[in-house]
């Protein structure tokens, strides 16, 4: 992709906006918070063992090159924009949380000489211990890191990249400046901006609108009940317990996904995978989806052939994928990860060649993401996406039609092709030879009636 002009100077004006804001924000937070005698303290008696790395102080000062490097290298304005709110939410919610629950750190670092030292005291002249949780410093390190990583292509380069901010991650602990929960806290504020700021695609929040589909607010009771009582169960048990909330988060966005961001809350991308934020946020509620999917159909992995070359079937991994010359994919909440990167794809185009490793890969090129909930029938529209799409791609080859079963969402896709393309009268025709070729497929009232209304367009 080309780079924009003037983003610069685009640049350089949000860095004059964001950098007084960071040090005003800041330093009003600490001096309001250092004359509170509510402060509190959340310490695992682990955390005595952490020992203290003076020279850990050097990658930690340096996100603060690295926050001001990484405004050179978006593409676009809008890539620019988004990073820079990104980091302007990541400032927000922290210092919210610092005047909310004030909690300080308590060890006391002993006194240190030389370059380190005096780094330290430079540091201790803005910087209290007084605002911990969650981190600001692994907040901003999460958006930077992503997208530093999103820009490096070479692997050593990657290598590097991944290696010094995982060093950054280490020194809040490693410098004595932060306990532990500030930095899994601080990590989800990242992950947080980075879902409602994505670098490309639509905001999540403008997407927003009520479910009407009663089934929808069912299942939104559902993930919401599973996150209230995960959630409950995180504060009562407390220490290592404290991790449930991750998957407490994870249903409760689920639970928002269904009730008012449909599929695009799960960020999928056309190629396949989901946001780093979303992948992140959701990672317990994905392993369970991708677990399921696996139990579901351990018995008939693979995919059946319905008509014409084409297939239902399951998410693929990479050795199911290798039958196929095109996926079309209607999950929202899974990756496909068999289909090569869209970045890799692009470089290999471009040098008009393919490296012998992809090419051994046998990787389908060619991918089509329309993604839909689970459990829900997909709309007219996208039945009628998938069976152009599944038309358009059968001639190729080989084409499997997916979802996380492939059995419900899928199946109404083929067989909203077969009702399009003419191969079936009817409705009822089309479910017959799915069923015929996949007997164990589910199609509820809801998708019948979408099929019905297909049926009906002139």
């Amino acid at each position: 992709m080309a780079r924009e002009a003037g983003l610069v100077r685009r640049g350089i004006l949000w860095l004059l906006l964001l950098g007084p804001f960071f040090f005003l924000s800041y330093g009003l937070a600490n001096t309001y918070t250092e004359g509170r005698e509510d402060i509190g303290s959340l310490v695992f008696a682990w955390e005595r063992q952490v020992p203290l790395w003076p020279w850990t102080i050097i990658p930690y000062w340096s996100i603060d090159l690295l926050y001001g490097l990484s405004f050179l290298l978006p593409r676009s304005r809008s890539e620019m924009d988004r990073h820079a709110l990104a980091l302007l939410t990541a400032q927000l919610i922290c210092v919210a949380g610092f005047l909310l629950w004030p909690l300080r750190f308590t060890f006391e670092r002993p006194e240190l000489s030389g370059l380190f030292g005096w780094l330290f005291d430079v540091l201790m002249g803005f910087d209290k211990p007084y605002n911990q949780a969650p981190s600001l410093h692994i907040a901003l390190l999460v958006i930077i890191w992503t997208m530093f990583a999103r820009h490096t292509r070479h692997p050593v380069w990657r290598w590097v990249v991944h290696g010094w901010m995982g060093l950054i991650g280490l020194s809040v602990l490693a410098t004595w400046q932060h306990h532990f929960i500030d930095v899994p806290t601080g990590a989800l504020a990242g992950f947080i901006c980075l879902w409602l700021w994505p670098h490309s695609g639509p905001l999540p929040w403008r997407q927003a609108r009520l479910a009407q589909d009663p089934k929808r607010w069912r299942l939104t009771l559902r993930y919401g009940l599973g996150a209230a009582v995960l959630g409950l169960l995180a504060v009562k048990i407390g220490g290592g317990g404290l991790w449930l909330l991750w998957p407490a988060l994870s249903l409760l966005l689920v639970a928002l996904n269904y009730a008012l961001f449909g599929a695009a809350g799960f960020q999928k991308g056309a190629d396949g995978r989901l946001s780093v934020a979303a992948t992140w946020l959701l990672a317990p509620y994905l392993l369970c989806a991708w677990v399921n999917s696996r139990l579901w159909t351990w018995r008939h992995p693979q995919a059946d052939e319905v008509a014409d070359g084409v297939y239902l079937g399951r998410v693929p991994g990479r050795t199911e994928a290798s039958a196929f010359a095109a996926i079309v994919d209607l999950s929202a909440e899974l990756p496909c990860l068999a289909v090569p990167h869209q970045n890799i794809a692009g470089q290999a185009r471009s040098h008009n060649a393919v490296c012998p490793a992809m090419k051994a890969l046998k990787t389908p090129q060619d991918y089509q993401s329309l993604p839909t909930l689970d459990l829900i029938a997909p709309d007219r529209e996208i039945l009628q996406q998938a069976a152009k799409a599944i038309e358009h791609r059968h001639q190729q080859g080989p084409v499997l039609v997916c979802c996380a079963l492939g059995y419900s969402r899928s199946a109404s896709a083929v067989a909203a092709w077969l009702l399009l393309s003419g191969r079936c009268a009817s409705a009822e025709q089309a479910e017959a030879l799915i069923r015929q070729a996949r007997p164990g497929v589910v199609l509820h009232p809801a998708h019948r009636l979408a099929l019905h209304h297909l049926e009906a367009q002139p």
